[in-house]
């Protein structure tokens, strides 16, 4: 026989040239599927560890989008912005600083409530005169989700309790003299801190605290290397005068802890 003739019929032909690839993919699938189920039927699934891990990678990175939201406005990235916020801040601090707290408070709110009603009034009347239906001119605002979120407020309290425990223990360690010459520099600082309380009280210190937030950082990036130097300089004064006083007073230097 000729081979070729062999495939003389084009039918035939069409037939050996048909391949069956969706019922060997629908086999191979439902095999493979059968396997994986046979074997652990938590495959192909994401089990609990993995979801948390997502959740705590997720807010980590909503975490890290936060801290760099704050050192944006530290640094004047955008200086409308950040004009915005420090010029708030050290309003309300300056006006708590005048009058009582309560009175503050009464006058912010007074006047946020006379801008949204003086600015619904003119919408409403702007509508009527275009009979236009606008609707509320704050529907948005309205509509706005502003409920705390609990996984949030959760990790916020923890952070908050773990920095309040360690305070704790580290006050306990100084009051109670665990070690001698961080006791002995503690009650410097108590003694330093008296002078300062002295000259100012709390809301100053407050307002000369979000003063060098908004300032210092931006001044240091601009000069750091000059900054740096002296630092350095200032920082080896300090070295060696402390090492003199420890060989005239022997009792302050801290006995090395054993590995």
């Amino acid at each position: 026989m000729d081979p070729s003739n062999e495939f003389t019929n084009p039918e035939e032909f069409e037939k050996v040239d048909k391949i069956p690839e969706q019922d060997e993919e629908v086999t191979t699938t439902s095999f493979s599927d059968a396997w994986l189920k046979n074997v652990d039927p938590r495959v192909g699934e994401k089990s609990k560890s993995e979801k948390r891990d997502e959740t705590k990678a997720e807010s980590g990175t909503e975490a890290l989008s936060d801290k760099v939201t704050l050192l944006e406005l530290i640094y004047w990235r955008d200086v409308k912005k950040t004009g915005v916020v420090f010029g708030s801040m050290l309003f309300i601090l300056l006006s708590l600083s005048c009058f009582s707290v309560l009175s503050v408070l009464a006058y912010l709110s007074l006047a946020i409530l006379t801008v949204t009603l003086s600015f619904r009034i003119y919408k409403n009347v702007l509508q009527a005169v275009q009979k236009s239906g606008e609707g509320h001119p704050f529907k948005q605002f309205l509509e706005m989700s502003i409920d705390l979120p609990e996984d949030k407020v959760r990790e916020a309290v923890v952070d908050v309790l773990k920095h309040l425990n360690c305070t704790i223990r580290e006050l306990r360690r100084l009051f109670l003299v665990e070690d001698l010459v961080d006791s002995i520099k503690f009650g410097l600082l108590l003694w330093v801190l008296t002078y300062v309380g002295s000259w100012f009280n709390g809301m100053t210190l407050i307002i000369l605290a979000v003063v060098a937030i908004f300032t210092l950082p931006k001044v240091y990036e601009t000069y750091k290397v000059q900054i740096d130097h002296y630092v350095d300089i200032v920082r080896t004064q300090k070295d060696n005068v402390w090492k003199q006083v420890q060989e005239k007073v022997p009792f302050l230097k801290k006995k090395e802890k054993k590995q």
